[in-house]
């Protein structure tokens, strides 16, 4: 689904480096022997590949629910034109012929009438009524048959207005024989993987404020055992006096903490505050660039016009990101200014969790005001007439990538040691950049997608590539003023593989213009309503080894598309659907693991 525009303002905190071992330490193994995808983009690099070669897309081998509430959650947020799905899913965790996902318990509270948020809390305001969930299944004679169902008690922080009614992923890891599992107060579940029963919980944060402290994003695991994950605590909301100035949600007042914790292979663990990491970061209390008034459009209003400052907040990490951990150590992630996610920074951390770098992602775009990425100034869709060459016109500035939490996007190590991450920009039609920054935190360069991406990396030929999807979303060019930023055409929509100086080797271009779906008797009707084709679903591609790449689209289809971009072999699932953007994996045989309306497809040779 295309992205959601983002802002606020208002206060202050932060916290800094700790060291404590929970009283129930334990050893959690370590070591990925026998596990074929064992997190967030298969490893701790995150390169989504593997040594696999991936089955021919010839059957659907497994169709299983793993969301009961889908009827409920689409209704919430869909209209009369588009059926849509704002749910992240975790990736299918893989070792030998066992698999675990997500799933989902509980309750969902549906609003009256759907959509309506009455009676409050209903909807996306009320999704901690339902219980996540890590499930096991084994394949025996052809067929995933149900081991067990762990619950946990982790619950996602409260919508508001930075999570936009995106629910926030849920994501386990595979370490050696250990499941481990986010749960509630920021503290991690281990649990057996062969039996499901709970062996320890990791409680870094001692259940102080257990009820505002969130395990957010998915848990990053090194072949060693070593964990790292991301905490984030939220204010308590002040008793409500019915004034036009009351937060609303505890999203509207700063962060009380925000924390890097790592979990060492014996269960002890230690925490550094983001504050601590990004050194060079404004203070809370400091101004930060926000964007231009609408009534000023169009951008920016004068050549030399000043955009407004609001209060930065605390530097946090995005809701969904996974840390990357690179073979020398360092742990790579993305922060963000609590209340401008324009101020971003891309961040490395010693091993020790001391700071290596953080550098900034602002000032290295130079693609806004009269450059081909925009219609000409002066123009609709343009910035203003006169305005200087190459700035955001939201800001008058060099453009920046911002860390968005309705994005899943994570870090990659590439083969080289150099880090990708694709950051939201807006005035690129909210089409994001993917980052590319050296081992040292130099720039590298820039690809002018990247919206919600994990890429993938195929190595060869003593080099490497990068896979990510390429969406062209019908929205304005950098506001959302139809007369002055008149909407364009969605599509084309390309699979695309970059070189590691960041040009196009090759694209494969999603072409169909059929939604369907598949009735319960196994039927498939469809209707030619796409001319221009359908996004590409995917948050996080799936690389084999040959570099066919795996991929899903918002048509509801699997794709195996060749090194070249070839023609790709595909397979249809279950049904067309507008959704938040789904990761896929690779089993050791090759089989593939594709989601679609709240569903895990499995697909390969019968």
């Amino acid at each position: 689904m295309r992205p959601f525009l983002l802002a606020a303002a208002a206060l202050v905190a932060s916290l800094s480096l700790t060291a404590c071992a929970d009283e129930e330490a334990l050893s959690l193994g370590g070591g990925q022997s026998g596990v074929g995808w064992s997190q967030w983009g298969q490893d701790a690099r995150h390169q989504g590949s593997v040594r696999a070669t991936g089955q021919s897309l010839t059957a659907i081998l497994a169709d299983i629910p793993l969301d009961p509430f889908i009827e409920q959650e689409i209704a919430e947020v869909s209209d009369e034109d588009e059926r849509a799905l704002l749910v992240h899913y975790q990736a299918p965790l893989i070792a030998g012929d066992d698999v675990y996902m997500q799933t989902k318990g509980g309750a969902f509270v549906s609003c009256s009438p759907p959509g309506s948020g009455e009676p409050a809390p209903c909807g996306v305001d009320a999704w901690n009524t339902e219980r996540w969930r890590e499930t096991k299944w084994t394949w025996r004679d052809g067929a995933l048959v149900q081991q067990w169902t762990f619950a946990s008690d982790w619950a996602p922080p409260p919508n508001g207005w930075p999570v936009s009614g995106w629910e926030p992923v849920f994501h386990a890891v595979l370490s050696g024989h250990t499941l481990l599992v986010p749960g509630a107060g920021g503290s991690i579940l281990a649990v057996d993987r062969e039996t499901g029963e709970p062996i320890s919980r990791i409680d870094p944060f001692g259940g102080e404020a257990r009820h505002r402290t969130y395990v957010a994003g998915p848990l990053t695991v090194t072949a060693s055992g070593d964990l790292y994950y991301h905490v984030i605590r939220l204010p308590e909301l002040p008793p409500s006096t019915g004034g036009p100035d009351q937060p609303q949600t505890p999203w509207d007042l700063d962060v009380e903490g925000a924390w890097l914790v790592h979990v060492a292979p014996d269960g002890a663990a230690r925490k550094v505050a983001f504050s601590d990491l990004v050194e060079t970061a404004p203070p809370p209390d400091a101004g930060c660039p926000g964007s231009f008034s609408r009534s000023e459009l169009p951008w920016p209003p004068a050549p030399d016009a000043k955009a407004p400052l609001f209060f930065c907040g605390s530097q946090r990490p995005g809701l969904n990101v996974a840390p990357a951990v690179a073979e020398d150590g360092t742990i790579y992630t993305a922060s963000r200014a609590h209340y401008v996610g324009r101020t971003s920074y891309l961040i490395a951390v010693n091993p020790d969790l001391t700071p290596k770098w953080s550098v900034s992602l602002a000032g290295h775009l130079h693609d806004g005001c009269g450059t081909d990425t925009l219609p000409p100034s002066g123009e609709p869709g343009g910035c203003r007439e006169g305005a200087e060459v190459g700035v955001d016109p939201a800001t008058n500035e060099p453009p920046a990538g911002s860390v968005v939490d309705s994005s899943t996007a994570s870090p990659v190590v590439t083969p080289d040691g150099g880090v990708l991450y694709g950051a939201y920009t807006r005035y690129n039609f909210s089409r994001g950049h993917l980052f590319h920054f050296t081992s040292e935190g130099k720039f590298a360069g820039a690809y002018p997608f990247g919206w919600d991406i994990t890429p993938a990396i195929y190595e060869h030929d003593n080099t490497y590539s990068i896979l990510l999807k390429e969406n062209n979303y019908e929205v304005g060019s950098y506001c959302n003023d139809v007369d002055l930023c008149p909407p364009v055409a969605e599509g084309p929509f390309f699979l695309t593989q970059l070189s590691p100086d960041m040009q196009v080797e090759w694209q494969y271009r999603l072409a169909n213009d059929k939604s369907c779906l598949r009735h319960p008797d196994g039927t498939v009707t469809c209707v030619p309503d796409h001319p221009n084709g359908f996004e590409w679903c995917i948050n996080a591609p799936a690389v084999d080894a040959n570099g066919t790449v795996f991929a899903n689209g918002e048509d509801g289809v699997v794709y195996a598309i060749p090194q070249g971009g070839g023609e790709a072999q595909t397979l249809f699932l279950g049904e067309s659907l507008g959704a938040a953007y789904t990761p896929l994996a690779i089993d050791p045989k090759g089989r593939i693991y594709a989601q679609n309306v709240g569903r895990l497809f499995v697909v390969g040779e019968p």
